[in-house]
């Protein structure tokens, strides 16, 4: 009995020594601190009445110790009491702990499935776009040049290509017309026809081509919109009696202006818009028509609307030698409006006064109210209608916005110079004498002035050197120049702005070369040089051609900030066989990062080194140029 009591005493004991606190036992049940703490108390009594009695050794008490009753009622009371609150707590709390604990261990498991099913969802959609719907192929070289055949020549192009959206995809495009050889007949006879056609700026396709039935002079798709119409329009003017309105989108044609209108004329010029005078909302047109004699001039009012004649032709008999300058639109500061306009020298008439007589009345529309004074008092004593601008030697005339007021300069580019007169009183601002100048001068801000300043180029019929120019637009002093020589003609200076208010200048020449090599026979390679005002001391060859340029011009793509060079080329030709036209075009900041090259001008040393150029020049962003003539 002793022996026993002994034993089971020892192992409640050991039981409570090797438990951890706050722990799950199977045999004990729940842990309790309260219950605990009691528990230590009795067992540490046990333990002490123990030492008391002699220890232990081997598992039996010591000689003549005897075991104390109390202490076997003690260890009988602990067991009873461990064993009913084992029996009490066990079944409800055990088994919802382990339920939390088994919910709480699947949630990672839940967690990670979830992120693991997310990614190969968004993996399968990522696949799907990929190969279902796959991007548009692009060829992004074919973005950055491109070149389209137009056919074999047979009358050029007679004016620069106009650039204008007109598929609505943000990029300008390209219009022009041409003559061109097609074969007619099966027989192999070639006759011309003239095409008027839309590129695409993008790649060059074609959106659009029609035969017309005369040369085209010009193409206008700026200036004249319909309320009528949501889509942009083009005006079309022939070197005859063609004259129509376009739609811009398609080429196909709004109106078209009758030729029992001009019977006995033919249009002189480009038509020129100007404000509605009949009360349709859609501005109006004027065209100056040639009567049988270079003298007897014709101006007519069309409605922009309906291309119908708004009264009857008002003649002009003017005397001049020389090229025909105009018609071009002039608004003074008071909002009066004149028609410039001459034979080697410019000449005005007041629109009210072709409107007075064309309708045949002195009635006027609200725009055409205003009067100027002080040209008023330019007419002569003879009441004649016409008011004289400048005299004789006229070659170019060009209206630009004047920076001190809300009225545009006339700038007259004469046989022997340059001269600008003031839009307010017609008084000369500024003259330079320079001779032969024979392209029209080029707007563009190569001073920090914040005015217009103006890049020439002068050669003489007899020289291959050409001289070109920057003069300055408030003195009229030549602030850059440099002669290189240039085999091909009358070929354009185009300029486009940055936006931190400076224009780059572009025109054509040939390089400098070593006399001896200069006359050994090799094809003419035509180069395109670009200028710019912070780097006056080089030029950049951008691009070369073996052919001619007939003309050009410079479009923006304002989503990149980015300009492009469109240029129309004709291929050398030889005795029996007419060259081929090409139009190509040339995307600018892609031309100065990858194929430019830098030419030092010879007596200038190159202060900064290449790499400090080409990271200036990759930094380059283009705006459309609000300040054109």
């Amino acid at each position: 009995m002793f022996t026993m009591s002994f034993i089971s005493s020892m192992a409640t004991v050991l039981s409570r020594a090797l438990k951890l606190p706050g722990k799950k036992s199977p045999d004990l049940g729940e842990y309790d601190p309260l219950t605990q703490a009691d528990s230590d108390e009795s067992e540490d009594d046990l333990v002490l009445n123990l030492q008391k009695n002699g220890g232990i050794k081997n598992g039996n008490s010591s000689l003549g110790e005897v075991q104390d009753v109390d202490s076997d009622i003690e260890v009988e009371m602990t067991k009873q009491h461990l064993s009913k609150g084992a029996t009490e707590e066990y079944p409800s709390d055990a088994s919802g702990s382990l339920e939390q604990k088994t919910a709480s261990s699947l949630m990672p498991y839940f967690r990670t499935a979830i992120f693991l099913l997310t990614v190969v969802v968004s993996m399968i959609l990522v696949l799907v776009c990929a190969f279902l719907i796959p991007c548009p192929s692009r060829d992004l070289h074919q973005h950055n040049t491109w070149t389209h055949s137009l056919g074999q020549e047979a009358g050029g192009v007679l004016f620069q290509p106009e650039l204008f959206d007109v598929n609505g995809d943000g990029l300008p495009d390209i219009l022009l017309s041409f003559t061109a050889l097609k074969n007619a007949s099966v027989l192999g006879v070639s006759k011309p026809w003239v095409t008027l056609m839309a590129l695409s700026g993008m790649n060059g396709s074609t959106l659009w081509s029609m035969h017309v039935p005369e040369d085209i002079r010009s193409v206008q798709c700026k200036g004249l919109t319909l309320e009528s119409l949501t889509e942009p329009v083009c005006l079309i003017t022939g070197v005859s009696k063609f004259l129509s309105l376009l739609h811009a989108s398609s080429g196909e044609p709004v109106w078209t202006l009758n030729r029992s209108h001009l019977p006995s004329e033919t249009l002189a010029a480009p038509a020129v818009i100007v404000p509605d005078v009949d009360g349709d909302r859609v501005n109006d047109l004027v065209i100056l028509a040639l009567g049988k004699t270079q003298t007897d001039l014709y101006f007519i009012l069309v409605s922009g609307k309906s291309g119908i004649p708004l009264g009857g032709s008002v003649k002009y008999s003017i005397s001049g030698n020389g090229k025909l300058i105009g018609p071009q639109v002039h608004i003074t500061s008071r909002g009066a409006i004149y028609i410039l306009f001459g034979f080697g020298n410019v000449q005005a008439v007041a629109l009210r006064e072709i409107f007075a007589q064309a309708r045949n009345h002195d009635g006027f529309p609200p725009v055409l109210q205003q009067e100027e004074p002080v040209w008023e008092k330019l007419r002569p004593f003879n009441l004649s209608e016409l008011i004289s601008i400048y005299s004789e030697g006229v070659k170019f005339l060009q209206t630009v916005k004047s920076p001190d007021g809300n009225c545009s300069d006339l700038l007259i580019t004469t046989e022997h110079g340059l001269t600008l007169l003031r839009g307010q009183d017609l008084k000369p601002h500024w003259s330079l004498e320079q001779q032969d100048i024979d392209s029209q001068p080029s707007p563009g801000y190569f001073n920090d002035d914040l005015t217009l300043d103006f890049m020439l180029q002068a050669q003489s019929a007899n020289s291959i050197m050409k001289k070109v120019l920057v003069v300055n637009g408030k003195s009229g002093l030549p602030v850059w120049s440099y002669e290189l020589p240039c085999h091909m003609k009358k070929s354009d200076v185009l300029s486009v702005m940055t936006l931190d208010r400076k224009s780059i200048f572009l025109f054509w020449a040939n390089e400098k070369q070593p006399l001896l090599k200069s006359l050994e026979p090799s094809p003419r390679v035509h180069h395109l040089y670009l200028l710019h005002p912070a780097f006056p001391m080089v030029l950049l060859d951008l691009s070369n051609t073996t052919g001619t340029v007939t003309a050009s011009s410079i479009g923006i793509n304002d989503l990149q900030k980015d300009a492009f060079y469109i240029t129309v080329t004709t291929s050398p030709t030889s005795e029996h066989q007419p060259g081929f036209l090409s139009v190509s075009k040339l995307r600018l900041r892609w031309a100065l990062m990858t194929q430019s090259r830098v030419v030092p001008l010879e007596e200038a040393k190159l202060r900064v080194s290449q790499g400090e150029l080409r990271r200036f020049l990759s930094r380059i962003k283009f705006t459309d140029f609000t300040h054109k003539f």
